[in-house]
């Protein structure tokens, strides 16, 4: 099968255009692009009229949580401490069924597609861990709606009262004891796991098994050097939360002595199939360490806003050589799963970190990070991220007399600070055409959203019960949080300092 994309306006992200538009026809036959040019014959496959349509290389969602899809607009914004006691429940009576599983999932992929994103890396948290038919309910999900997805493996392995610092001082016994009834698994059980999982789902068409160990505080020293050795061995990307809030600076000077960075390097576990989600309060020593393994940071900076972590230090990652991702983070904590929404306020954010201009993020540099900086990111940089002949056809056309793009002037600055998603009109992943006129070809959206809204009340009831339970230990995690941002780390990435007029380091 071929398919012709012609007179497109292309923004190819390759080594040879970057980001600077250029007119073409784009070739695909099979699943990878044949050819990009003016002019090309047509042969006998599908034409599609692209002459009012920029076409972009699929933007890759480079760090995500489904197991939070149903939580959309359920809190206020709270600390990241905070909203995990509330959105975490440590209680074995809401479990979720794999038929739950799978309609949560198609959302993702439904709001995934619709809004120009052809690539998930999906952290998937089921607590207190999950099971094979849960995991093969993703998988079946994503299978079907047809976008390429990247599928963990989250994992934690320690009783969560012992991942945070004056967990003693500050948490009654009784919280203490709820968590540690939530057993986590061994790492040995988990490596298991991984290693069936692999088996039945890695490189399954657009699907690849992920490992993910939540994060350094969370899991043993044996687990983060054993997912390390197993990502490397069977070829997956290795996917762990490093540094997100001030609490984790403080984590990791109380319980190792050390940043949570040089934990990672001292476990083994730094290497270039790493990513690091969050990775704000880090120092130059860490950067150095992260430039060194070749590994990569997913940016979330919506989240990072909503839930008050800080301010990632881009300017310096990116200059340093570090390889940048974007990503939305869960639902909960985001409210939305559109990638756009999280390029727009990574082009903003950063203004205000210096005032040299020069230092400021540009349109060129983020629309990097939502493309072939997470396609690296995914360890798929060979296959997806730029349209280049030999690459897998992951494809988004977006409609030029859309408003966002009316009058066009740069379209690259266009994509970054006026698109939302809106303008996208057809989306192809692996050559096939799953997005046509902002209809999806695959999924029944109307029917899934349906069965949702049905479902979810139940659902939600068993939170509510939670949550109520979560209010009574709220003043005790609060007390906690607030002992560690009151102290001075010599590090400060939140924006009160600038506010202060003190030089953040």
């Amino acid at each position: 099968m071929s398919i012709l994309i012609q007179n497109a306006t292309v923004i190819a992200m390759d080594d040879e255009h970057g980001s600077e538009p250029f007119a073409a026809d784009i070739r695909v036959r099979g699943d990878r692009i044949e050819a990009i040019g003016p002019n090309l014959p047509p042969g006998d496959g599908e034409v599609i009229d692209a002459r009012r349509r920029l076409a972009i290389p699929g933007l890759v969602n480079s760090h995500f949580h489904s197991n939070q899809n149903f939580l959309r607009g359920r809190y206020p914004s709270r600390p990241l401490e905070l909203m995990m006691l509330y959105a975490y429940p440590f209680d074995p009576t809401i479990a979720v069924s794999p038929e739950l599983v799978r309609l949560r999932t198609l959302a993702v992929a439904i709001e995934a597609l619709k809004s120009g994103v052809t690539c998930v890396l999906d952290d998937c948290a089921e607590l207190p861990s999950q099971d094979m038919e849960q995991l093969g309910a993703m998988f079946g999900a994503y299978e079907q709606s047809g976008i390429r997805a990247n599928c963990s493996g989250h994992v934690i392995d320690k009783p969560f009262a012992e991942t945070l610092p004056y967990a003693e001082r500050f948490l009654p016994d009784d919280l203490a004891e709820l968590w540690t009834a939530a057993t986590p698994p061994a790492a040995s059980a988990f490596m298991e796991f991984a290693e069936e999982a692999v088996s039945r789902f890695h490189g399954r068409g657009r699907l690849r098994f992920v490992i993910a160990p939540s994060g350094p505080q969370r899991c043993t020293e044996e687990l983060l050097g054993a997912a390390a050795e197993f990502a490397v061995r069977h070829g997956t990307a290795y996917h762990t939360h490093v540094l997100e809030t001030k609490v984790q600076l403080v984590t990791g000077r109380e319980l190792y002595g050390k940043s949570l960075v040089q934990h990672l390097h001292d476990c083994g576990a730094l290497n270039d199939r790493l990513t690091m989600a969050h990775a704000i309060w880090i120092t130059e020593e860490d950067i150095e360490l992260m430039v060194a393994s070749g590994c990569s940071v997913a940016h979330n900076p919506v989240c990072n806003l909503r839930i008050g972590s800080g301010i990632a230090p881009l300017r310096r990652l990116l200059n340093a050589g570090v390889n940048v991702a974007l990503g939305t983070d869960e639902i909960d904590c985001n409210d939305s799963g559109r990638l756009f929404d999280v390029m727009k306020v990574a082009g903003l954010i950063h203004n205000i970190a210096d005032y040299d201009y020069d230092q400021w993020p540009t349109a060129a540099e983020v629309l990097r990070a939502a493309t072939i900086g997470g396609a690296r990111s995914v360890c798929l940089q060979d296959e997806i991220g730029s349209l280049q002949p030999g690459k897998k056809a992951d494809i988004v056309l977006l409609d030029l007399d859309a408003s966002p793009f009316v009058p066009l002037n740069d379209p690259c600055v266009h994509l970054v600070y006026a698109e939302n998603g809106s303008s996208v009109r057809d989306v192809l992943v692996d050559g096939e055409v799953v997005v046509r006129d902002g209809r999806l070809t695959k999924i029944d959206e109307a029917e899934v959203l349906a069965e949702i809204a049905a479902r979810a009340p139940e659902y939600l009831a068993g939170r509510d019960r939670w949550e109520a339970v979560a209010r009574t230990f709220e003043p005790h995690m609060k007390a906690l949080y607030m002992h560690c941002m009151e102290q001075d780390m010599g590090l400060d990435r939140l924006a009160a300092t600038a506010a202060a007029g003190v030089h953040a380091t």
